[in-house]
C-alpha cells in the first residue's frame, strides 16, 4: 500500500472525489444575490417609486420635508421645481428631486412630534413683524425661475 492510498483509507474515502462542475461553484453566489435582490434592493425601488408618486401627485397646501430637513407648506408648483412656504412671510424654492416626504391634506398623517401650538403671545409678536416686513419687501427678492 502506497502513501497516498493509505491517507484515502485513515480518511475514511475509497476514492478521491470527482471535480465539482462550473455550475455548481457559482450556486453560493446566485444565493446571495438573490437574498440581497429581495433584501435590499427590491425594498428601496419600491420606496423610491411610492415617493416618485406622491411627487407627482403633489398639490398646493401639502405638506413636505425636504432632504434637508425643512418642513413646510406647498404653495406653487411648477414643472421642475415647487415652492414651498417655511414661515409667515419666507417662501424657498426646492427642485422636486429634494422632496423627501409628502404629507397630503387629506392622508391621516399627523403633525410631526416635535409641533408644539402658538400661543397668543407669539401670534400678536408675529402679526408685528408682519406689518414691518411688507414695508421692507422689494422686487429683486422675488426671484422666479419658470418664466
Amino acid at each position: 500500500m502506497n502513501t497516498y492510498q493509505a491517507i484515502l483509507l485513515l480518511i475514511g474515502q475509497s476514492e478521491p472525489l470527482p471535480a465539482p462542475s462550473p455550475f455548481s461553484q457559482f450556486i453560493p453566489f446566485i444565493l446571495i444575490f438573490v437574498i440581497f435582490y429581495f433584501l435590499l434592493i427590491r425594498p428601496q425601488k419600491q420606496k423610491q417609486k411610492k415617493l416618485q408618486l406622491q411627487v407627482d401627485a403633489m398639490r398646493p397646501g401639502d405638506k413636505v420635508i425636504t432632504t434637508g430637513g425643512i418642513h413646510g407648506l406647498i404653495t406653487n408648483i411648477k414643472k421642475q421645481s415647487v415652492t414651498v412656504k417655511v414661515d409667515n412671510n419666507t417662501k424657498i424654492e426646492f427642485e422636486k428631486g429634494s422632496i423627501a416626504t409628502v404629507i397630503s391634506k387629506n392622508s391621516g398623517q399627523s403633525e410631526p412630534e416635535n409641533f408644539t401650538p402658538k400661543t397668543e403671545e407669539t401670534e400678536e409678536e408675529e402679526a408685528q413683524d408682519d406689518q414691518s416686513n411688507d414695508n421692507n419687501v422689494n422686487d429683486r427678492d422675488n426671484f422666479q425661475r419658470d418664466r
